[in-house]
């Protein structure tokens, strides 16, 4: 215990000869009397029962979030994470907003979706506080480069606790973000525990700080609890990364009042001395102490603030307790913004394309169209992605905005979420699919749950987009089909193409969409047959189905690389005097439900074909929605043809064994048509 003792009460520069004047010590006292009243009303109301679930409080720590805060803009962007009550009540949240969001209503700043950990304020360029440790960072990232693409002074700030500086995202934000020199702040709120583990129990530097010189950039340890020094040394670090000098990290030492969350339902690890220490040091305290001091304001003016915010507060209560709960409807449209309405081309002309040609025409063209519209990922310049679907582009639009990255997956798809929040069209592309696994958090939990998070408002036009499935030798970790994952995550929107007129139209909805995209793009595809595609830009609808095949005894519904394997079975079945209709879902979801339906009613009988593996994939939701919506219709079951449970093997022989071939369609198909005599 005594060595935790001495880590936690750390020796830190004096501030004391740093000055401000009265009017900005007011400044800073109200807004920290503001955020400890809110947190004080706050854990009384979860007490009584009328704040559910959770919170974190901030008391404690209002001093980092007030001097921080003092320099920034409405304009600036703020990124927050769970103990996110302060931030947003420093950048100038409405408290009664606020309030009402922590007790669920609809009144709330996320209509009662989000809740304390989620809680932002959109129209201040608050990008969200987080439930997930540490992705307030790649997401600051976006919306600096967002600020830098546009030429503006926007600075970001991006919050985090010291547990959150071991978190992978972590380095590759920091790195990324002094790679591009962007505007950003990284404030490190370091009250030494991470949830209950002692900080120094789990990082190998003694201060956070330290790191910063690993990635070229000012690092500096200040006095969390001195509002008066938080104040001065942040102001040096906004300043500079809004003069172009790039980003700094600023951390703060400090001290949480209470246990991790409101819920008080674990150990205490602090030691009694360690807390006492620490409150002695109460940072409204000693703010106050000086104001009257040095400073020479008179104790009626202090009362005066205490007073006004008080008032304001017993205001916000009121607010929030008379506001209703959100409705059941609310989310019906929360969850995704409405697609755009397209109509597909008349006529696909003359004119042939491969895949990759079609694909890179797309985002030429809506480049062209759209200066919001950019793209990031590894070797993606001059090299032109591996599969050559960006090349020549940054020849036209130049490195700003066809952007290689590190190879920092989660770090550059969180920079592609910050940027679509912060209202950029970013692409980003995954060299190969199989290593979406680096960016999941950034793909599910924040871009797939934003808008829902923030009440069904906010937008994240992003798309999300490279290379999977298997055909050519890439054994198991460059090959898996992965459409399932991401169907199965309200918020996404997922397309994969089969056809190079499919791939440009899609790609060009992709873009114009307001929600993120998932989009898939299968191997052998690029090395397919060319197709007809118009030259003129054209968009296809998101959610509609292609008939490429009538037929009047059987329904194959088959995706991707499997539509061409279910067409050419279907010619052969022709000749045996079986009439298959082939359907392409184009879009996995949401899925022309519809128009499969109407198909499977009229032939009576179901195969799905599909590259990725039988159990859990995109097949067996579709065969489920057949059985409970058109089983009367059905006289066989719903047949299945799907890649071997198995990770994709190298072997060519074995690979193709794995991979559904033009003889298991015909054979599945057989079969159904014998089980329905």
């Amino acid at each position: 215990m005594t060595a935790t003792k001495a880590k936690t009460r750390p020796t830190l520069p004096p501030g004391a000869n740093l000055r401000a004047d009265p009017e900005t010590m007011l400044r800073l006292f109200e807004t920290m009397t503001r955020i400890r009243r809110f947190e004080e009303h706050a854990i009384d109301l979860f007490k009584k029962g009328i704040i559910k679930g959770t919170a974190h409080s901030y008391a404690g720590e209002e001093a980092i979030a007030a001097g921080t805060c003092f320099h920034l803009t409405a304009e600036d962007y703020v990124g927050s994470y769970h103990r996110g009550h302060g931030h947003c009540i420093a950048k100038g949240a409405d408290v009664g907003r606020m309030m009402a969001e922590l007790m669920g209503r609809e009144s709330g700043y996320c209509r009662g979706l989000g809740g304390s950990m989620h809680i932002a304020d959109l129209d201040l360029n608050i990008l969200g506080a987080n439930g997930i440790v540490g992705a307030t960072m790649p997401i600051g990232t976006g919306a600096a480069l967002a600020a830098k693409l546009r030429g503006t002074r926007q600075v970001t700030i991006a919050f985090f606790g010291d547990g959150a500086a071991n978190q992978g995202v972590f380095h590759e934000a920091m790195n990324l973000a002094a790679v591009w020199k962007l505007p950003m702040v990284f404030v490190c709120e370091n009250n030494h525990y991470a949830l209950n583990t002692a900080f120094h129990q789990t990082t190998s530097v003694a201060q956070i700080a330290m790191r910063a010189s690993a990635y070229g950039v000012p690092g500096t340890t200040i006095d969390g609890n001195d509002a008066v020094e938080v104040m001065a040394v942040l102001g040096e670090a906004v300043e500079r990364a809004r003069a172009g000098e790039g980003p700094s990290l600023v951390e703060a030492m400090t001290w949480r009042w209470g246990p991790h969350s409101m819920r008080a339902n674990l150990r205490e690890p602090r030691s009694d001395d360690d807390m006492a220490w620490w409150i002695a040091r109460d940072p409204l305290v000693r703010l106050e102490e000086r104001m009257r001091g040095e400073a020479g304001i008179g104790q009626e003016r202090i009362d005066a603030v205490k007073t006004a915010v008080e008032a304001e507060l017993e205001e916000a209560i009121a607010f929030a307790t008379r506001s209703p709960e959100p409705p059941l409807r609310i989310l019906d449209t929360a969850v995704c913004s409405p697609h755009v309405a397209h109509r597909e081309p008349g006529s696909t002309g003359s004119r042939e394309l491969t895949f990759t040609e079609a694909l890179n025409e797309a985002l030429r063209q809506e480049m062209e169209r759209d200066k919001d519209v950019f793209i990031l990922g590894e070797d993606i310049a001059e090299t032109g992605g591996i599969f050559q679907v960006t090349n020549g582009l940054v020849e036209q639009f130049g490195q700003e905005r066809v952007r290689d990255t590190p190879i920092s997956e989660a770090a550059f798809c969180g920079t592609g979420v910050g940027a679509a929040i912060a209202g950029l069209r970013p692409v980003v592309e995954v060299q190969i699919f199989d290593f979406v696994t680096q960016m999941m958090d950034m793909i599910v939990n924040q871009a797939a749950k934003f808008r829902f998070m923030n009440g069904g408002t906010a937008r994240v036009p992003l798309v999300i987009r490279g290379p999977q499935g298997g055909g050519i030798r890439l054994a198991a970790q460059h090959s898996q089909s992965l459409e399932a994952w991401f169907a199965h995550i309200p918020g996404l929107v997922v397309i994969a193409p089969s056809t190079p007129y499919d791939a440009k139209g899609l790609l060009t909805a992709a873009i114009r969409d307001d929600n993120p995209v998932v989009f898939l793009e299968h191997k052998m595809l690029y090395l397919g047959q060319s197709g007809p595609v118009p030259e003129e830009p054209y968009a296809i609808p998101i959610g509609k189905a292609a008939i490429r095949r009538e037929g009047r005894d059987v329904t194959i519904v088959a995706t991707q690389a499997m539509v061409a394997r279910a067409l050419s079975a279907a010619v052969q079945l022709e000749r045996e005097g079986i009439s298959v209709e082939v359907i392409d879902p184009r879009t996995i979801r949401p899925l022309d439900e519809e128009t499969i339906l109407t198909s499977v009613r009229k032939t009576k009988r179901l195969a799905i074909v599909h590259e990725a593996c039988r159990t859990g994939g995109f097949g067996a939701e579709l065969s489920a929605t057949v059985m409970e919506k058109a089983f009367d219709w059905l006289d066989a079951p719903v047949a299945r043809v799907a890649a071997l449970d198995v990770p994709m093997p190298f072997n060519d022989r074995l690979e193709s064994a794995v991979i559904p071939s033009q003889e298991r369609i015909i054979e599945t198909v057989r079969a159904l048509m014998e089980g329905g005599r």
